[in-house]
C-alpha cells in the first residue's frame, strides 16, 4: 500500500526519506510501539520503496505495479527475508537465524542477508516479534549487527526498547511508533470493511486504545459479546474458581484444537481483565477513563461499593499483565488460569478483610 494509506506515521516516512536522500540510511533499525499500530506494515512498505524497479531511491515511494513491488507485497521477493516467532514457540528459534545443527551459518537469516542482492539494490531482513528474541538469539545476530554486509538493511519489530537486550538496543537506530488516533482507527475499520456502519466503527475504535489489531478483534461480534459478559463476571469476582475456569474454558474451546488459536483466546481473557482493572484504577482515582462504553458505565456504577481502592485495582492489573507474559511464554493454560483466578481472589479478599 502507498504511504498515504499508512495512517499516523508521517514523521517516520519523512525521517526515512531524508536519510535516503542524504545517503545516510543506517543498517539496523528497531521499530518500537504498541501492538497493532502498523509497524510491520511500515517495514514492508519501506522494503517496497527501496526495492521498487521504477522509482528512484530518493523518492522512497513504491510504484506498486512493478515486479519488485508485487513480489514484496506477496512476500516472495528474493531479497526480502522475513523471520517471526512460530505460533507454537515462546522464542524465535536460533535455527531461523543461523540454520539447524547440520547447516550452521549456511542457512538462516545471518547467512542469507550476507549474500549479494539477487535483483534489488538492497538485501532486507524483517524480524517480527523481536521481543521474543532470547540471549542466544541475540548473540547469533551480534556479528551481523556489528559488521553489516554492504547494501543490507535489518528491521527489528518490537513493542519497547526496554524489552530488548542491550546488545540489540545499542546497535540499532530506534524508530518510535505511537498509537493511532480514534478517527484513524475508524477509517481503517471502514477501509477494511470490518464493520457495516460509521457508528459501529466509532464504538469499536473507542475501545481499541489506538490499535487496529485490537479493533479488528472487537469487530467480531463473538469477541465483543464475551468481553461484555466477562466484564460483568469481574464486577463481583467471588464465585467459586471452577465457575470462572468453566466460563473461560468454554470460550477457549470455541477456538477449536489449534494450540495457537487457543493461546490467543486465553491471552484475550487476560487482556480484557487488564483493561477492566485499569479502568477501575482510573475511576477510583477520580478520573474519567477513555471510551464511554457500557463497560465504563458498569465500572462507574460499582465504584461506590468497591472496597479495594485504587491500590488493589493496580495490583490486579499487574497480575493480569503478568498472566499475559506467561501465555506468551507457553505456560500450561489450565495451571495458569487456576493460579490467576486464585491470585485475584486473594488480592480482593485480603483488601476486603482490611476494609472491614
Amino acid at each position: 500500500m502507498p504511504w498515504s494509506e499508512i495512517l499516523g506515521h508521517d514523521q517516520n516516512v519523512t525521517r526515512f526519506r531524508q536519510s535516503v536522500t542524504l545517503g545516510r540510511l543506517a543498517s539496523t533499525f528497531l521499530f518500537v510501539g504498541p501492538n497493532g499500530v502498523g509497524k510491520r506494515t511500515f517495514a514492508i512498505e519501506l522494503a517496497r520503496a527501496l526495492l521498487c524497479d521504477r522509482n528512484d531511491d530518493a523518492l522512497l515511494e513504491a510504484c506498486g505495479h512493478c515486479q519488485a513491488c508485487q513480489q514484496v507485497a506477496a512476500s516472495t521477493h528474493p531479497d526480502v527475508i522475513h523471520v517471526s516467532r512460530p505460533a507454537d514457540k515462546s522464542v524465535i528459534p536460533v535455527e531461523l537465524l543461523i540454520g539447524d545443527r547440520d547447516h550452521r551459518m549456511s542457512e538462516g537469516l545471518c547467512h542469507d542477508i550476507a549474500l549479494k542482492p539477487y535483483s534489488g539494490r538492497y538485501k532486507i531482513a524483517i524480524i517480527d516479534d523481536v521481543d521474543c528474541l532470547n540471549q542466544e538469539g541475540a548473540n547469533c545476530l551480534l556479528k551481523t549487527l556489528e559488521e553489516p554486509p554492504p547494501r543490507s538493511l535489518l528491521i527489528l519489530v518490537g513493542t519497547s526498547e526496554q524489552r530488548q537486550l542491550p546488545t540489540i538496543r545499542s546497535r540499532s537506530q530506534i524508530v518510535r511508533f505511537g498509537a493511532l488516533s480514534q478517527p484513524q482507527v475508524e477509517q481503517l475499520l471502514m477501509r477494511q470493511q470490518a464493520v457495516e456502519s460509521d457508528a459501529t466503527a466509532a464504538e469499536i475504535a473507542a475501545l481499541a486504545n489506538g490499535s487496529i489489531a485490537r479493533a479488528l478483534l472487537y469487530a467480531d461480534p463473538e469477541m465483543m459479546t464475551f468481553r461484555q459478559e466477562w466484564s460483568r463476571e469481574l464486577v463481583d469476582f467471588r464465585k467459586t474458581p471452577p465457575h470462572y475456569a468453566r466460563v473461560v474454558g468454554d470460550f477457549v474451546d470455541q477456538a477449536g484444537k489449534d494450540a495457537s488459536l487457543r493461546r490467543a483466546r486465553m491471552k484475550h481473557v487476560f487482556e480484557i481483565s487488564a483493561e477492566f482493572y485499569q479502568r477501575c484504577m482510573v475511576s477510583l482515582c477520580g478520573q474519567q477513563a477513555p471510551g464511554g462504553d457500557a463497560l465504563q458505565q458498569l465500572i462507574e456504577q460499582m465504584s461506590g461499593r468497591w472496597t479495594g481502592g485504587a491500590e488493589v485495582a493496580a495490583a490486579c492489573l499487574e497480575r493480569c499483565l503478568e498472566a499475559i507474559e506467561q501465555v506468551d511464554a507457553n505456560a500450561n493454560q489450565a495451571t495458569l488460569l487456576e493460579c490467576w483466578i486464585d491470585d485475584l481472589q486473594q488480592l480482593l479478599l485480603r483488601q476486603n478483610a482490611l476494609s472491614s
